[in-house]
């Protein structure tokens, strides 16, 4: 059976309810979430750490903060914070770029964290992900762009009534 969509009025006073569908999607979010939370637990990091560590592996030794915050969605206090706690624990270093930008760089340590604590996670994730068909993956990605964008058009409504 077929929930009933419709669009509820941002600006009226009718209490909103919370759809059966939403309330699973927020479940599963949640659920994701959690399971981060402790794997980042289970490998002795804070989950801004495990967050920062895996964006330097993506993006590669050498990285940018601003390009950490750029696929982390971290703040960019927690990133600063997090990256000076693991450059205290001899982790990362830093080495100049261009102006003021400062570059992530890996210790030998830092690799070997990365080695012992990030892979096998991409590799679960890779794991699991390859369980749905290439149909589905698409289908996935598309369809959480599509949440994402109409998430963001939706909250925008309300920070612009919030500045008027």
């Amino acid at each position: 059976m077929q929930e009933k969509i419709y669009k509820q009025d941002l600006f009226s006073d009718e209490v909103p309810t919370i759809s059966h569908a939403l309330a699973g999607f927020n479940k599963f979010y949640k659920e994701i979430n959690d399971i981060y939370h402790e794997i980042a637990l289970n490998a002795g990091l804070s989950d801004s750490s495990f967050d920062i560590l895996y964006s330097i592996f993506e993006l590669g030794d050498g990285c940018l903060q601003s390009d950490i915050r750029k696929i982390s969605f971290l703040p960019k206090q927690t990133i600063n914070s997090s990256i000076h706690n693991l450059e205290k624990k001899g982790y990362i270093y830093f080495s100049n770029g261009t102006g003021r930008a400062k570059h992530i760089n890996l210790t030998d340590e830092g690799k070997i964290l990365i080695r012992e604590k990030i892979y096998p996670i991409i590799k679960c994730e890779n794991n699991s992900f390859s369980l749905l068909t290439e149909q589905e993956q698409t289908f996935v990605l598309n369809i959480f762009d599509k949440y994402i964008h109409s998430l963001h058009t939706e909250f925008n409504k309300l920070k612009n009534l919030h500045r008027r």
